[in-house]
């Protein structure tokens, strides 16, 4: 004779364990790791339930970090990136640490300061082949490489790209004290050789012709 199911309840909310912190679905939340080195993990709420016992589970969608992903970091990755994997998940609301906010990446780079909790996603990651969605993102400066929220870049005044200060052989330093910049192709045209910069926020913040496109 098979065992009884036990039944279970949809729950509105759950209290973290030790804290007066409440999440939902829908919420993102830090999740103890097994190992006490590595960091807490990322996952996205999909259901809260419990049981006539009282344990209370939680259903998951992991976000992985780069190192997880079968590609791994490469350099235009933030240190705050995040992706939103198809890998589902059953968990006890116990290994819940606490809140956590991931932010679409251009609402990410519109933030005056970045939290120990404040994450960002601009890709959605499929854990069993390793593909990315969208799988083409736009590239900038001469290095041709995608925009990384934690590198500075400066804006070409000329044709609007966006480069980064070491690629142009200048210091983060020596841009913030410029008021215009051109870069060294729009420079030659115009015949400028002592061009001076201006530091514009981000990539993100500023309307720009079309980039250029490459495979993530």
């Amino acid at each position: 004779m098979g065992k009884a199911k036990v039944a279970k309840k949809v729950l509105d909310s759950y209290t973290v364990k030790g804290t007066q912190r409440v999440v939902k679905a829908g919420d993102c939340v830090l999740m103890r790791a097994q190992d006490s080195d590595k960091p807490p993990y990322v996952a996205r709420i999909e259901k809260i339930e419990a049981d006539s016992r009282s344990n209370v589970k939680v259903r998951v969608r992991w976000y992985y970090r780069p190192e997880e992903s079968m590609g791994g970091r490469r350099q235009f990755h933030g240190a705050k990136e995040l992706f939103l994997s198809d890998h589902y998940d059953i968990q006890s609301a116990d290994t819940i640490e606490g809140k956590c906010t991931v932010h679409t990446f251009k609402n990410y780079t519109r933030l005056e300061s970045v939290g120990t909790d404040d994450y960002f996603c601009r890709f959605e990651y499929k854990a069993s082949t390793g593909g990315f969605t969208p799988d083409r993102v736009a590239v900038y400066c001469k290095c041709e490489m995608p925009y990384n929220p934690d590198d500075l870049m400066v804006q070409c005044e000329s044709c609007k790209d966006w480069f980064h200060p070491t690629c142009m052989n200048v210091t983060a330093e020596q841009v913030k004290k410029m008021e215009q910049f051109y870069c060294p192709d729009c420079s030659s045209q115009l015949g400028d050789k002592k061009s001076r910069n201006t530091h514009k926020s981000s990539p993100q913040d500023e309307s720009k012709p079309e980039p250029k496109r490459r495979k993530r």
